[in-house]
């Protein structure tokens, strides 16, 4: 079952699990519509009633760029985005367009943001553009020292045992 926003008990667990003084990286993975989908409320937003909204795509890049102020308001930003290319390992038949890695400096500011007024107008390009959806919150996890200097020795000793041939 294809899943866009997440349910009220789900956010509002989100809102109440967890410690929140730490930054958070949201992983989100999307699947565009062929086709925008605006409900009739939101008709006057597509580009025109011809094209229906436009792409997916489209509509997700009039969210994109309306999102971003609302990120840096917040003290967010978005670090990565990418095509998605190849499933290597997933159910039969899932697929994803694209993986976006968006920062938060804590689990509140990104509450905020969502909450906002502002996003709340914007919300419906995202809903209109988004077949499917996953929206994943990461927490950095420190690897030890030991693991990091063990793989230097060790790619300084591949490095040795195996120079490039030119």
């Amino acid at each position: 079952m294809p899943i866009v926003n997440p349910t009220v008990a789900s956010f509002e667990r989100f809102e109440r699990e967890a410690p929140d003084a730490k930054p958070i990286v949201m992983l989100n993975l999307l699947r565009f519509r062929e086709r925008a989908e605006y409900g009739a409320e939101h008709a006057q937003d597509a580009p025109n009633a011809k094209r229906a909204g436009g792409t997916g795509r489209e509509a997700y890049a009039r969210y994109s760029k309306a999102v971003i102020p609302l990120l840096w308001e917040v003290g967010g930003q978005a670090l990565w985005m990418g095509k998605a290319r190849a499933a290597v390992i997933a159910e039969e038949g899932e697929a994803w367009d694209e993986v976006l890695l968006v920062h938060y400096p804590s689990r509140r500011a990104f509450v905020r943001m969502v909450r906002s007024e502002a996003y709340q107008a914007i919300l419906h390009h995202r809903t209109a553009a988004l077949a499917d959806s996953r929206l994943i919150e990461t927490r950095a996890v420190p690897l030890p020292r030991w693991i990091l200097g063990a793989a230097r020795g060790l790619l300084r000793l591949k490095t040795r045992v195996f120079p490039k041939i030119a």
